[in-house]
């Protein structure tokens, strides 16, 4: 009666076990290189082989009986992968374990004498750990040897067949349910991504002396020699998790992440060019009229000709009338502020927006008042000299150059590069290269 109890609870715990495998959520595949993975993490197997009482641990006798004899058994498993090194399974194993020629007390063995158990059925829990794939270049390994271990329950019985002495008495021990430890190793050949071949070899450590019929000093053994199939349960095209090597996709992952940071450099740099040859064709002089080819609205001046803000010639020249220019503190206000406000981009000569409404103040002042101006572009000691000449006097003439497209005359603006060599503050500290690096506004 309990025998039948234990068998229905075990076949209830497999169907509960195997609907919530089929009902596991399954996440949504993506072709995003950094996105979370999906991997099949559950699978089944079915396995086939032979039973034997005879194991590696057997003494020299070789248990209660000298001579093992091989018999077919079947079993299976469920499993859940939990990391790519480390799963949990249930298994189940039924079939006959056999063997011939009692071991008598003083060494001979009795001719005659056979034994053969029953398993009706078995269940055990173990913890399989699959030696992870460690390929640089492949992640999805095809040989993954693994070791099991664990705990089980089985219920068997034992037939002995002898010649009628103490040692071994014939009969039939009846059902009897024991607890067993499975420890085994293996290896799976990994067929396609949710197909695995399954190879393994099993020793279980009996807690009990009559698993074959006969009470003895130690506890008996018997292992299972098996051959069968793992099939990967989940989305279709995604790799098991212990098949996957995580070296190898670290190593892919930033293989590709390296080549496209390449690529957004070699980007970044073409645009560098594109722009760097824009603004040295939108800020040049063809015509030598003093204001940009941008802003110039009469292109090809000739030379020596007065001209307007847009670049145009003057129709009638202006009577230059010398008078004293008194510059208030008003205006001196507008200058410093148009100052303090000017930002460029960084190493460029780019005016930041941020700084055009200063800038229009001091444009509309130069036009009221008719003022001259001086623009004096200065840099830090960072760098070479070359380019900070360049780009303090480069500076000053973007300065001028929008200046002179807000109306102001560009012949009474003039603008010089000194680079680092007026410096008004020590470049060894960051505070006072942040003072040398300037534009500085003279009004007369």
């Amino acid at each position: 009666m309990n025998s039948r109890i234990t068998k229905s609870a075990l076949i209830l715990s497999l169907v509960g076990l195997s609907t919530s495998l089929f009902a596991q959520d399954v996440n949504s595949d993506t072709t995003k290189r950094f996105d979370k993975k999906d991997f099949r993490t559950w699978s089944i197997g079915l396995n086939g082989g032979m039973l034997t009482h005879y194991t590696p641990f057997n003494n020299r006798a070789n248990g209660d009986f000298s001579t093992p004899q091989e018999s077919w058994g079947y079993g299976g498993y469920i499993k859940k992968q939990i990391l790519p090194g480390f799963g949990i399974q249930a298994d189940f194993l039924a079939g006959k374990v056999k063997g011939l020629r009692a071991n008598n007390p003083d060494g001979t063995t009795q001719a005659g004498t056979s034994f053969e158990t029953r398993i009706d059925w078995s269940a055990a829990v173990s913890g399989n750990f699959t030696i992870a794939n460690m390929s640089l270049n492949h992640k999805r390994t095809v040989l993954s040897p693994y070791l099991t271990a664990g705990a089980g329950y089985m219920s068997s019985s034992a037939n002995t067949n002898a010649i009628g002495t103490a040692a071994v008495p014939a009969g039939n021990t009846g059902y009897g349910e024991h607890w067993f430890i499975p420890v085994g190793a293996g290896f799976k050949v990994g067929l396609s991504k949710g197909v695995n071949l399954d190879l393994g070899y099993t020793v279980n450590f009996m807690k009990t002396n009559n698993f074959d019929g006969v009470q003895s000093a130690a506890n008996d053994k018997f292992t299972y020699a098996h051959a069968g199939v793992e099939i990967a349960l989940g989305k279709r095209g995604t790799s098991q998790l212990q098949n996957f090597s995580a070296v190898a996709a670290v190593r892919e992952e930033s293989a590709a992440e390296s080549a496209e940071l390449r690529r957004a450099l070699s980007t970044s740099e073409q645009n560098r060019l594109r722009d760097q040859e824009q603004y040295a064709k939108d800020m040049g002089d063809e015509d030598g009229d003093g204001v940009a080819n941008k802003f110039d609205k009469c292109p090809g001046t000739p030379a020596n000709t007065t001209v307007d803000g847009a670049g145009c010639p003057l129709k009638t020249p202006k009577q230059i009338i010398k008078e004293k220019v008194i510059v208030t503190a008003e205006d001196r206000r507008v200058v410093d502020e148009a100052i303090r406000n000017l930002e460029f981009d960084l190493s460029k000569a780019t005016i930041r927006p941020t700084s055009y409404n200063t800038l229009n103040r001091v444009a509309a002042l130069l036009v009221e008042k008719n003022f001259s101006l001086k623009l004096a572009g200065h840099t830090d000691n960072t760098g070479s000299m070359a380019l900070n000449l360049r780009l303090s006097k480069d500076r000053a003439e973007a300065i001028k150059t929008y200046l002179v497209s807000q109306g102001a005359n560009a012949s009474r603006i003039e603008a010089t590069g000194y680079g680092p060599n007026q410096p008004i503050a020590s470049n060894k500290t960051a505070a006072g290269r942040q003072k040398n690096r300037r534009v500085e506004f003279s009004l007369f």
